[in-house]
């Protein structure tokens, strides 16, 4: 008996996501829907029983779970964006719902309330939504990704130049655009921007005020982890190529829009200048008056660190080392 074609199409992509994954499917399978919905995973050669775990997922739910199984890593081979090579376009949904493996859904209305929102809103093209964080690791972090304080549309111009990512698994658009993404989506290292972009360029961006994920950050094999993993010249080299690479997929963005957004675009390369320049460890950015926007659109604590690693660094060491032994003792 033919199955019935899904509304949404989940697309998870997986390395080494033993320790997660379960909790990732688990999250997929509990979603209360009137329509069906399929999940396709990539799984890009785990090394651990990640595909173990798929496959015992697979066997259960043969017409839910479509799952790539990698013998060869891909992202290794060049391929930086797994996600737009093998899964969107394979997706028979009207409509991808994206979560990276080690992420996972918390909210089991979450598919409903989305599919809901763009099937009565045509000209939506991408909706998203706020998410908690937790760390694998000892240190101190936010506790939330919520870029707004309410549910509303947001502008394109507000979604090229954002204060904050938006979160991976809150992102919802439609498949015919998912499957339309160009060029310089799929050769810039990082995926969700270029994302983010395209869709403000094609239609309308709704936000949804509500947690209905929750974003693991310091996870061994996450490209935040890697971006930060080497010595000092190590790192610095990686960020400056990552600003590389966006300033020339927002430039391409650019000259593609015909200028429509330029102001955006030039704005949001000034904000990766500044961040990139965080990344690296120069905090003397912090104190420059031209970066002080910047500063003052970030939490009240993270605000205050920043300013005490840039005006009292000595400081801003001790308090941090007084921080991390005061975690190792509570285990």
């Amino acid at each position: 008996m033919e199955q019935k074609k899904p509304l949404v199409s989940i697309s998870c992509i997986t390395y080494n996501h033993g320790p997660y994954i379960r909790q990732a499917l688990e999250g997929f399978l509990s979603q209360r829907t009137d329509f069906p919905y399929e999940i396709l995973i990539h799984d890009d050669a785990s090394t651990d029983n990640t595909q173990e775990i798929i496959r015992e997922y697979e066997a259960k739910y043969p017409d839910i779970i479509k799952p790539i199984y990698r013998t060869e890593n891909q992202y290794s081979k060049g391929i930086c964006n797994v996600s737009g090579a093998f899964n969107f376009p394979r997706a028979r949904g009207k409509y991808i719902a994206m979560c990276e493996g080690d992420d996972y859904w918390c909210d089991p209305d979450k598919l409903k309330l989305q599919a809901d929102y763009m099937e009565a809103h045509p000209e939506c093209s991408m909706c998203f939504h706020a998410a908690r964080i937790i760390t694998e690791s000892k240190a101190f972090v936010r506790k939330e990704i919520r870029p707004y304080r309410e549910s509303r549309t947001v502008p394109a111009a507000e979604v090229i130049d954002k204060p904050f990512n938006y979160p991976t698994a809150s992102l919802f658009f439609k498949t015919e655009l998912g499957q339309a993404l160009p060029a310089w989506y799929h050769d810039c290292p990082i995926g969700d921007i270029p994302i983010h972009i395209f869709m403000a360029s094609r239609g309308s961006v709704y936000y949804f005020d509500r947690f209905m994920s929750v974003y693991r950050l310091g996870v061994a094999t996450s490209w935040t982890t890697q971006m930060q993993a080497g010595d000092a010249a190590a790192v610095r080299e990686k960020h400056r190529q990552h600003l590389e690479d966006l300033r020339r997929m927002y430039t391409a963005f650019d000259t593609e829009t015909g200028g429509k957004f330029h102001a955006a675009v030039e704005a949001a390369l000034l904000r990766e200048d500044f961040l990139t320049e965080l990344n690296v460890g120069n905090f003397s950015v912090v104190t420059e008056k031209d970066n002080r926007k910047y500063i003052n659109e970030l939490p009240q604590p993270q605000k205050t660190l920043l300013m005490l690693q840039a005006e009292h660094p000595g400081l801003y060491g001790f308090l941090r080392s007084c921080y991390y032994r005061l975690k190792g003792s509570n285990g």
